[in-house]
């Protein structure tokens, strides 16, 4: 149904993260005459979950700080923003909204809804990890602000933290840990530290270059929890392998598994749910619901490279996906590319990494070819290089980038060449002759980009 001349588009978002703030935004700014109503269920407007890990580390001074939003410029924006309000049911019948506000039943008529409910921490099966149906004492998640200053409070200097989830975020807080003075001791079930985003030899690389700041352990579960005055104090973990059980003492435990989808209000409102548990979604963010929009880890698209169903787990692709759900429901015209090429990136210790595509653990479907390069930032006879390791998977078949991973120097200013190749569709013959800056004190003739690919290169050819 169309909108009149005379009546104003009613645009509803339900979340005011990134996804849901951002699509706030875009939406005002492709209809100057909406009205725009956001429900937050949580205290706070739009803010960076990704930079919750540095408020720990005092690196950003206050969780407060990572606010980008706040309650004033939404109102400046004139976009009605209802904090502390939970909605409950989306009736797409009579395209209500009815939420809840402390003890108050708001009900809201939308011409088009943006869900934007984001995830919620996965806790593993861990024996005693809740006493009366909620965290132990001295155990945490870290995913909110709230999160973040209970983590802050609780943790002294010269105590000892272990994580369980050898992440991004797990790594991250790490540091924090370290920086604050804590023994750390990082945890993961799988057998190599960021295991869903790199290659096990450049797990191992990263490893090295950072063991000596923490203990890591791998191929691990944790299986249980002791406590002694009502607080943990020590962790049980098992060898995948051996099934042999240690101890480990500490003052405190934070999970970083990962996030499993808030989809909920979407299923009960009808939208398709996918093979990941969230919300499918097309292109432009729609649901298999007409009217309704999705952005951000409450959802699942497709990966750009194999076409399989991924669920979207960053924030940097909840924001592509809000500004395609803002412009749309808006009355705009706005596509995506046909599936995410997962680019993330992350420093910690001192070491900058990235990646895009997908690791050789998921490229079984595929026969590839393999190169890795270790080099310097700057020619060898110029002082101040720094490390570089550029890996590259490749279809035999079309030569095309399947993924990239980096550690070292600009690793991301280097993934994101290579992002570029992947959604440009460029094969490996034409990126190796891609003409890179030179200077001495800047970059090699040939930098650490082109020089990978020609290794790539000369082994495709050995196979003809």
């Amino acid at each position: 149904m169309g909108i009149s001349l005379n009546q104003e588009r009613e645009i509803v978002i339900v979340g005011c993260g990134a996804g849901g703030g951002t699509a706030a935004q875009l939406a005002r700014k492709t209809d100057r005459k909406a009205n725009i109503t956001v429900f937050e269920k949580g205290p706070y407007p739009q803010y960076s979950k990704c930079g919750l890990p540095y408020t720990i580390s005092g690196k950003i001074q206050k969780p407060l700080d990572l606010i980008e939003f706040s309650e004033d410029w939404f109102k400046k924006a004139k976009i009605d923003l209802f904090l502390n309000t939970n909605v409950e049911t989306i009736d797409t019948d009579k395209k209500i909204i009815y939420a809840r506000k402390e003890k108050d039943l708001i009900e809201k008529n939308y011409d088009k809804v943006i869900i934007a409910t984001g995830s919620k921490p996965f806790i593993p099966p861990i024996e005693n990890i809740k006493s009366e149906n909620k965290l132990v004492n001295g155990v945490f998640v870290l995913r909110t602000i709230d999160d973040a200053e209970k983590i802050s409070n609780f943790i002294k200097k010269g105590s000892s933290a272990v994580i369980v989830g050898a992440g991004f975020i797990g790594l991250e807080l790490a540091e924090s840990f370290k920086k604050k003075g804590l023994k750390v001791t990082l945890i993961e079930a799988l057998e190599n530290i960021l295991p869903r985003v790199f290659d096990n030899d450049m797990s191992d690389l990263i490893e090295r270059e950072i063991s000596d700041q923490i203990h890591i352990i791998t191929n691990h579960l944790v299986t249980k929890i002791e406590t002694q005055n009502n607080t943990i104090s020590n962790v049980v973990i098992k060898d995948n392998n051996t099934n042999s059980e240690a101890k480990i003492k500490t003052d405190i435990l934070v999970i970083a598994t990962g996030c499993k989808s808030k989809a909920g209000l979407a299923k009960n409102a009808g939208c398709l749910l996918g093979k990941c548990g969230g919300i499918v979604v097309s292109n432009k963010s729609e649901t298999s619901v007409k009217n309704i929009y999705a952005v951000g880890d409450c959802t699942e698209f497709i990966d750009y490279i194999s076409k399989k169903d991924v669920p979207i787990g960053l924030g940097s692709i909840a924001v592509r996906q809000a500004v395609a759900a803002g412009i749309n429901a808006a009355g705009g015209e706005y596509a995506l590319p046909d599936g995410v090429l997962q680019t993330c990136t992350s420093t910690f210790f001192g070491l900058e990494v990235a990646a895009v595509g997908l690791s050789n653990k998921e490229l079984s479907d595929y026969k590839i070819v393999s190169a890795k390069y270790n080099g310097s930032s700057l020619p060898e006879y110029f002082p101040g290089g720094k490390k570089i390791t550029i890996k590259l998977n490749v279809d035999e078949k079309t030569k095309r980038i399947l993924g990239a991973q980096a550690a070292g120097n600009k690793a991301a200013q280097r993934i994101n060449t290579f992002a570029c190749a992947i959604l440009a569709d460029l094969d490996i013959e034409t990126l190796r002759k891609l003409e890179t800056a030179y200077a001495p004190p800047i970059a090699p003739t040939l930098d650490a980009e082109t020089l990978v690919c020609d290794i790539v290169s000369m082994k495709l050819n050995r196979l003809k």
